[in-house]
């Protein structure tokens, strides 16, 4: 009866130890994550420069990625609606390629996105990314609302940031 007992103890905290290492540290950690971004300028991006109680949208893409370039397109034309919110968009493919996709999408001229290269590759284990674009969403206190993978409508976006506000 004790090796029972005992087994079902050790099953049961097997099964809770194990439990807690499935779950990704975004969900873990629930606030934006450290950041260690070169710009397109070169200059360092990191958590500490983000602005201070604003909504913030972590978006990883690859230049490359055709979804990742009609989600940008989509929130291009939205711009007016995403104003409010800090965009941080994060990739991990060469420098040139980033640089060319700020160009092409005048990401300079949008003063509320900035991006920037994640060269350590430290974000995609950090929110599991399965697919790009990949879309972190926290409110204004910097605690994690949602995410998203693949094209999402501006309206839902809009959406699950209000739920929050």
């Amino acid at each position: 009866m004790k090796r029972w007992i005992l087994f079902f103890l050790l099953s049961v905290l097997i099964k809770a130890v194990s439990a807690q290492v499935d779950t990704p540290a975004y969900k873990r950690f629930p606030t934006i994550p450290p950041l260690n971004l070169m710009q397109v300028d070169s200059s360092m991006l990191t958590k500490d420069n983000l602005k201070k109680h604003e909504a913030t949208m972590i978006m990883y893409f690859s230049p490359s990625c055709e979804h990742c370039q009609h989600q940008m397109e989509d929130m291009v034309k939205h711009m007016n609606e995403l104003k409010k919110i800090q965009i941080i968009m994060v990739t991990y493919q060469p420098f040139d390629e980033m640089v060319t996709f700020y160009k092409n999408y005048k990401i300079a001229s949008y003063p509320n996105i900035r991006m920037g290269r994640d060269a350590k590759f430290v974000l995609p284990p950090f929110y599991h990314i399965q697919s790009l674009p990949f879309m972190a969403l926290y409110d204004k206190k910097g605690t994690f609302i949602t995410s998203f993978e693949g094209n999402v409508k501006i309206e839902k976006l809009m959406q699950a940031f209000s739920k929050k506000s």
